[in-house]
């Protein structure tokens, strides 16, 4: 087996159960003491592990973030939430095609998109065209048919935020998302 790749070395060095507790909590919605449950430790557990998690994604790398949505109040706001995070937003792309040209002028960390926009037809999550063929990069997308990207049939995206979504998801998402990024291994 050969070395182990470096977006996975760093993921490892954090908290043991920190990132879990923040996406049960965050992402999943769950209350502090139903992550208790989940996890098998007390509320008060939680809310430690959450606050730890919060500090590590703060300290996360700055990133590169393309924008991949068409609706401009919604990629307006993911743009002051990413920006208002230390990341730089190197567009806003209405498609594919036009996320592509964004990246061939700028070295990306992470792909937030609108699912529509980026999965194949079946809706497996998986990329098409130029932004599959950019590596293995992180990426969040958004849905509001979670049910139907997370079908355990090929590829899933690593990271899925369902719409509506709030602010704390956007934060905790692109800060997980960009411990797995260039950013944090240094490659761009």
């Amino acid at each position: 087996m050969g070395p182990e790749p470096s977006t996975q070395k760093r993921p490892r060095q954090l908290t043991t159960n920190t990132r879990e507790a923040l996406l049960l909590r965050a992402i999943e919605e769950f209350s502090a003491e139903e992550t208790g449950l989940i996890m098998g430790i007390a509320a008060s557990d939680v809310l430690n592990l959450i606050s730890v998690a919060r500090d590590e994604v703060a300290e996360a790398p700055e990133g590169r973030v393309i924008i991949i949505e068409d609706e401009a109040v919604l990629a307006m706001d993911l743009e002051a939430i990413v920006a208002s995070m230390g990341h730089t937003v190197c567009g806003i792309a209405r498609s594919e095609a036009h996320a592509e040209k964004i990246a061939a002028d700028t070295c990306v960390d992470v792909i937030l998109s609108e699912r529509r926009l980026t999965c194949s037809v079946g809706g497996t999550g998986r990329t098409n065209g130029t932004l599959a063929r950019m590596g293995n990069l992180p990426r969040i997308v958004i849905t509001a048919l979670p049910d139907r990207l997370l079908t355990g049939e090929g590829q899933e995206p690593a990271f899925v935020m369902s719409k509506p979504y709030s602010e704390e998801q956007v934060r905790s998402t692109v800060g997980q998302a960009m411990l797995f990024s260039p950013a944090a291994t240094k490659l761009c």
